[in-house]
């Protein structure tokens, strides 16, 4: 059945290792080469800009603190210049990205999401979420998200949606986006997710526990999934092993994920050689998740909707809420803003800064 065909670049590269102005040069440029090549969307591993913190894994939390301290030197704020230049190069391109960052609060110097964007062709920023629950070791530099970002977005690419990694493994979060009719989702993961020595043979495989879920998350949905991993470079080894000791080689023994791309059928479409830096392409035709939906829709006729009930709280979650007395001096400063900011065409969200006023 036709429909709309997509061309997907998944990006299964490695970042600068907390060098967020190199690694950002090297995304703008993988950005210009995919749509020099067809591509629609390019998608970026987890963390791409500027790292995944794999010493969390390493070494014990009393031998981190150097890492953790260039690792939120290295974060972007969302209205930073960094995500700018990555919107601009967007809309050069005129292709869809996703990216993975690194993102630091504006509220406090030490507090750091695991956080997505992705901007469309006109480098509009067309959504923004935090990782829900980071997970294992990653809770050593990673805050808690939020659901403000549990959006499908709409656009000449079909109804997109994205989860972080382990947000596949989570049915509430899957069953989410799919409610909104999701048709291309993205998952990005980190090159290595160690639980045990790396020799140990229960250790984690990474690249099979993401064809598990990655096949599910398209056959229960019926929509394509496109996945992407990352890659440890040289750089990346050379840091980790300076820093800890037998960090190379516990490294060096690590499985790396794999890239892929899943029909809604659940049949892997493309797939990638873990390890390898590459660009992945693959050709979608949207029109494919239609047939599939008159065996198991679960956002439809294949539910009950009597018996279960599903809530989502998309409410962002500011760190405090301030009520200031009216005619006070802060509230008149306040005020002065917003309307400068009215006269300049921009906007004043209270929502994000945690600010209220009453008259």
């Amino acid at each position: 059945m036709g429909g709309t065909p997509v061309k997907v670049a998944l990006a299964q590269v490695s970042p600068r290792f907390l060098d967020t102005p190199a690694t950002l040069d090297k995304a703008c440029s993988h950005i210009a080469e995919a749509a020099q090549n067809g591509a629609d969307i390019i998608a970026f591993p987890e963390t791409y800009l500027s790292a995944f913190p794999i010493w969390c894994a390493f070494a014990a939390p009393i031998r981190n603190h150097d890492y953790f301290c260039r690792f939120a030197a290295s974060s972007v704020l969302l209205d930073g210049p960094e995500l700018r230049k990555l919107a601009e190069a967007a809309r050069a391109a005129g292709i869809w990205v996703s990216m993975g960052f690194n993102e630091r609060s504006a509220a406090s110097v030490g507090c750091i999401w695991n956080s997505n964007v992705i901007f469309n062709r006109k480098g509009e920023l067309v959504n923004h979420r935090r990782k829900l629950v980071p997970t294992f070791f990653e809770k050593l530099v990673w805050a808690n998200g939020d659901g403000a970002g549990l959006e499908v977005v709409d656009g000449d690419i079909g109804r997109v949606g994205m989860l972080i990694c382990g947000e596949n493994t989570n049915p509430l979060a899957r069953y989410a986006l799919m409610s909104q009719g999701e048709q291309l989702h993205l998952s990005s993961y980190p090159p290595v997710w160690p639980t045990r020595d790396p020799s140990e043979p229960t250790n984690y495989d990474l690249a099979e526990a993401i064809r598990i879920r990655s096949a599910a998350v398209a056959f229960e949905g019926k929509c394509f999934n496109a996945v992407v991993a990352g890659v440890v470079d040289s750089t990346t080894r050379a840091a980790i092993a300076d820093g800890i000791p037998g960090g190379g080689e516990l490294l060096d023994a690590c499985d790396q994920g794999i890239s892929l791309v899943i029909g809604p059928r659940g049949t892997t479409m493309a797939s990638s050689t873990p390890g390898d830096e590459t660009l992945l392409y693959c050709d979608i035709d949207l029109g494919e998740c239609v047939e599939p939906k008159q065996f198991h829709d679960l956002v439809g006729g294949y539910n009950r909707f009597d018996i279960f009930q599903f809530h989502v709280d998309r409410r962002p979650r500011p760190p405090a809420t301030f009520t200031d007395a009216a005619g006070s001096p802060l509230a008149q400063r306040q005020v002065i803003t917003v309307a400068g900011d009215s006269q300049s065409g921009a906007t004043h969200d209270d929502s994000q800064s945690g600010e209220e006023r009453r008259d």
